[in-house]
């Protein structure tokens, strides 16, 4: 699928970016990975790993400028679309910024990618867009279905669109595991809320899930991997067994428990044995034999959330990732 190819990666110096691509380089050998970003020092160093191999390469831009967006994608056959602002509380304090990146930059990236001819873009979402209570996620909902519509709006062009949607990413930059990490020689750990719940998933396992939606997409599809779910205390203990917990209260912007599918999608989604997949409510694309191909429609009225999961990870798993993952946490 993605051998011989060449592939951009918008955003590409993040977490997502730094896993994505010494992993399909190894194992798919494309012709060029492309890293889409307006980071120049994070490009700089992540080029330092890449020292030598001329099949990845860095441009700098910014998925606001639509015209360096038609440059940078000449002869791109695949796009993998990470770029975002994504910390809640910037978002909050910088709605119009957010907008710009997360909306804007989507609307030129479909518009720029069907008038170049990529075959088909993958672009990543969140947890946070299912139901969104925060601007975050409501400009990540709002870019799902610029995706998702983008099907259609590419009229007789060949260019494909779909979703991926995850939650918590373990060990990626900011997240909860290096957060307590970084603190638990001070013995108290914050907790936002004793019922909180998270989904966990790793940097590979969201690569594997990009990789899935390339090869099976027909258009329009978000797809979301069924993964484990811990209880935040939980994690905390394992991270820091002797810390003392200390309940701070929910943060502005921030759910109790993550939602990756509400029971309004419950009606256009469909599930398989490692994940489920929304289908685009427009159309007739949900009823669509070749989008749906074996899947079975989820029962009337069902969510996938990290309260109500069938799958949790015991702190024994946890550890074991920790004492395998030590040495990246955090550092990507």
């Amino acid at each position: 699928m993605l051998t011989n190819q060449t592939i951009l990666v918008t955003g590409g110096t993040g977490s997502f970016g730094h896993t994505f691509v010494p992993m399909t380089l190894a194992k798919y050998n494309p012709k060029k990975i492309i890293i889409f970003s307006r980071d120049e020092m994070k490009q700089w160093e992540m080029a330092k790993l890449f020292q030598g191999d001329s099949r990845v390469r860095f441009f700098i831009g910014d998925v606001r400028d639509k015209d360096r967006l038609y440059r940078a994608l000449d002869g791109v056959d695949y796009v993998v679309h990470a770029a975002a602002t994504k910390i809640v509380p910037t978002a909050e304090y910088n709605p119009f910024e957010c907008v710009k990146t997360n909306i804007n930059g989507a609307m030129n990236l479909i518009d720029a990618c069907i008038d170049k001819g990529v075959k088909r873009v993958v672009a990543l979402s969140t947890d946070k867009a299912s139901s969104p209570v925060n601007l975050y996620g409501a400009t990540k909902l709002a870019s799902d279905k610029l995706f998702v519509a983008g099907n259609s709006y590419s009229g007789g062009h060949d260019t494909r669109f779909a979703v991926v949607r995850y939650g918590n990413v373990m060990g990626s930059r900011g997240s909860v595991i290096p957060f307590f990490m970084s603190i638990k020689d001070k013995g108290v750990l914050p907790i936002t809320d004793a019922r909180m719940t998270r989904f966990m998933i790793s940097l590979e396992q969201g690569v594997e899930l990009v990789w899935h939606a390339f090869d099976d997409m027909e258009g329009g599809e978000i797809y979301v991997k069924k993964i484990p779910s811990m209880k935040v205390t939980d994690l905390a203990k394992v991270v820091a067994p002797e810390a003392r917990q200390e309940i701070v209260g929910i943060r502005p912007g921030e759910k109790l428990h993550e939602q990756m599918i509400g029971v309004e999608d419950a009606f256009y989604t469909y599930e398989y044995p490692e994940h489920f997949k929304i289908l685009p409510a427009i159309n007739g694309w949900d009823i669509c034999e070749k989008r749906i191909k074996d899947g079975k429609r989820v029962s009337e009225g069902f969510s996938y959330t990290s309260d109500n999961n069938n799958e949790w990870m015991e702190p024994a798993e946890l550890q074991a990732w920790i004492d395998a993952n030590r040495a990246k946490i955090g550092s990507i």
